[in-house]
């Protein structure tokens, strides 16, 4: 498989020739919880009752939204600090899988690192559980292959039956690989100050925006649906890699 991402954990060594450690190698640890707020154009995403408009004037409506991050790491000065067993499914109908949390050292830390998607190893994995288990609905049988990120609803702009809206992005090997690197710098003036026993909370904006444009141009009225994988779930993960900021982080 011509797939970087069976060594996804040596490319964040590559930022630096220091040691990097997963969480559990210090009794001196606080917590970190993530969180996640699905947006359009900045408000809050609202599952069937939103009304949206994509940058071309198409109109639509979101009934899923589910994407997964893996192999989520922080950086404090030149060390990489790993989250262990790192997978996880955001899932905006299920407010408890908006977030997670987990121990890490003690510090401060300024750079956070994830992977959306999940990686090519665990893809040819067989039968897997929690945030891998086939029955979230995120699991191509047909395919053996997850779906990295989900959009369905409907736009009047759709020309398949029900004005169905359906994006399923997946696809792990060669030129058509959706995986991708995710690297979110602090706001100006913000760290994350882990301190022992105490939890600090990094909250991240995913703006379904960008999945129309820049730098490809998805319309909904030519791509109603994209539900294996090829070029097209290609060009929309290049749009949708842009979709994370990180908004606040709460000391």
């Amino acid at each position: 498989m011509n797939n970087i991402f069976l060594l996804l954990p040596l490319y964040f060594l590559s930022f630096s020739n220091t040691d990097s450690h997963s969480q559990k190698t210090t009794a001196n640890t606080g917590t970190v919880k993530i969180t996640f707020i699905n947006t359009v154009k900045g408000k809050p995403l609202a599952l069937n009752t939103g009304n949206y408009t994509n940058p071309f004037g198409e109109t639509y409506t979101v009934s899923k939204f589910k994407y997964y991050i893996s192999h989520v790491s922080l950086i404090k000065g030149k060390a990489v600090f790993f989250e262990e067993e790192s997978f996880h499914l955001v899932d905006e109908s299920k407010p408890d899988a908006l977030h997670f949390s987990f121990s890490l050292s003690s510090g401060n830390y300024d750079v956070l690192n994830f992977t959306l998607g999940v990686d090519s190893l665990h893809n040819v994995s067989g039968a897997q559980s929690g945030a891998l288990d086939p029955l979230n609905d995120m699991f191509w049988t047909w395919n053996s292959g997850y779906v990295m990120a989900k959009i369905e609803g409907h736009s009047p702009q759709s020309k398949i039956v029900n004005n169905k809206m359906e994006f399923h992005i997946g696809g792990f090997m060669g030129a058509n690989n959706v995986l991708k690197n995710i690297t979110l710098s602090f706001p100006a003036g913000k760290t994350l100050n882990i301190q022992p026993g105490k939890t600090s909370e990094i909250i991240i904006e995913a703006d379904i925006d960008t999945w129309w444009q820049q730098p490809n141009d998805i319309k909904i009225a030519e791509h109603a649906v994209c539900s294996s994988p090829g070029a097209l779930a290609k060009k929309i993960a290049d749009n949708y890699s842009k979709m994370f900021s990180i908004k606040d982080v709460v000391n």
